[in-house]
C-alpha cells in the first residue's frame, strides 16, 4: 500500500486524532495507523493510490456541507441552531433517517437528555461558541471556505507546515489559544482549517447518548448525555474526560469503529488489538467566572 506519514497529525492532539479518523470517513479507501515510539504520528495508507491524492479527490464541497441534516435550515423541518427543542430535534431526525450524514445529528445532540427548558443536550465535542458562532455547523462552514483543496495545500497540513488562520474553529481545540503576548498583545485563537474540517468528519464515529432523563419533570437535572469515548467517573465531583488510543494495524473507518468498542478494557489487553499508546483529555481551566472558553488538551495514560 502507498503510505504517507503525517507529522502534522500527532495522536496526542485531540483535533489531529479526530482529523486522521475523519480522513478515513471522507474516503473509505484510506486506512489509518500510528507510528510507534516518541511522537505517535498518523500514517494514512491506501491500495488504490496516493493517500493525499485520494483525500483531495474526496474533499467535501460546500454543497455537500450545506446539505447536512445539522444545517440550520434543512428541508421542511424547523430551524436548528444552538438551542434545539426536543420536538425540533425529533422532526429533524425523522426527516434525516437514511441520509448518509445523519450522523451529524447523532454525534452532536441527543434527546435522551432534555433539560428543564425542553432542549436537547449537546455532546462535549459540540460546545457553545462565542457571540454569533454558537452552532457547530456554522463554525464548520467558516473554516471550510478557507481551504483550497489541492494536494499541495492538504499536504502542508498533514506535514504540520501550514499557516494557521485567526478563527475559533470547531471550538474545542486547546492549541488554538496562544499566549497573552501573541498577536501584539491581543489574545487570539488560531486554527488549521484543514485539520478542523477533517476533525468534524471524525465525529462520525462518536455518537452521543443519554439515559432518557427529562429534567423538566424532575429535580435531577444533572446531564446524563455521554458521547462515545467519554467516561463519567462514579464520583460526581469529577468531570468527564475523553480517552483515545493509537494503534498499529492499518484500519479503515469501519475497523476503527470496531476498535473503539473493544480497546479500553484494560491496558493488558492493548497488544491484542494493536493499541500501543493512549491519552486522556485535560479540560481548559477558565481564567475567570465569565470565561466561556472551551478547550481540551491531553495527558498520556
Amino acid at each position: 500500500m502507498a503510505e504517507v506519514v503525517c507529522p502534522g497529525l500527532p495522536a496526542s492532539w485531540i483535533n489531529a486524532w479526530l482529523a486522521a479518523i475523519g480522513a478515513t470517513v471522507l474516503d473509505p479507501r484510506l486506512r489509518l495507523h500510528w507510528t510507534q515510539g516518541g511522537t505517535r504520528r498518523a500514517v494514512l495508507s491506501a491500495r488504490e493510490g496516493d493517500p493525499v491524492a485520494l483525500l483531495t479527490e474526496s474533499w467535501p464541497t460546500r454543497q455537500l456541507l450545506e446539505d447536512m441534516p445539522v444545517s440550520v435550515a434543512w428541508g421542511e423541518t424547523p430551524a436548528v441552531q444552538r438551542r434545539v427543542s426536543a420536538a425540533a430535534f425529533a422532526a429533524r431526525v425523522r426527516a434525516a433517517r437514511g441520509h448518509r450524514h445523519a450522523w451529524t445529528l447523532s454525534s452532536t445532540m441527543t434527546d435522551l437528555h432534555v433539560d428543564s427548558n425542553g432542549e436537547v443536550a449537546h455532546a462535549p465535542f459540540d460546545p457553545a461558541g462565542p457571540g454569533t458562532i454558537k452552532w457547530l455547523h456554522h463554525r464548520l462552514m467558516k473554516v471550510h471556505r478557507e481551504v483550497e483543496p489541492t494536494e499541495e495545500r492538504l499536504l502542508e497540513s498533514l506535514n504540520g507546515t501550514a499557516a494557521r488562520i485567526k478563527d475559533n474553529g470547531l471550538g474545542f481545540d486547546l492549541t488554538r489559544m496562544g499566549s497573552q503576548s501573541d498577536d501584539s498583545g491581543k489574545f487570539g485563537k488560531w486554527v488549521d482549517p484543514v485539520v478542523e474540517v477533517l476533525a468534524f468528519f471524525g465525529l462520525a464515529l462518536l455518537p452521543v447518548r443519554g439515559s432518557g432523563t427529562d429534567a423538566s419533570l424532575s429535580k435531577a437535572s444533572r446531564p446524563s448525555a455521554i458521547q462515545r469515548g467519554w467516561n463519567r467517573p462514579r464520583n460526581r465531583r469529577r468531570e468527564l474526560w475523553f480517552i483515545w488510543p493509537a494503534w498499529t494495524p492499518p484500519l479503515d473507518h469501519a475497523g476503527i469503529d470496531a476498535l473503539l468498542d473493544i480497546w479500553n478494557t484494560g491496558r493488558k489487553n492493548w497488544p491484542r488489538v494493536g493499541v500501543h499508546a493512549a491519552w486522556r483529555s485535560v479540560r481548559y481551566a477558565p481564567k475567570a467566572s465569565a470565561d466561556t472558553t472551551r478547550g481540551f488538551g491531553a495527558e498520556p495514560l
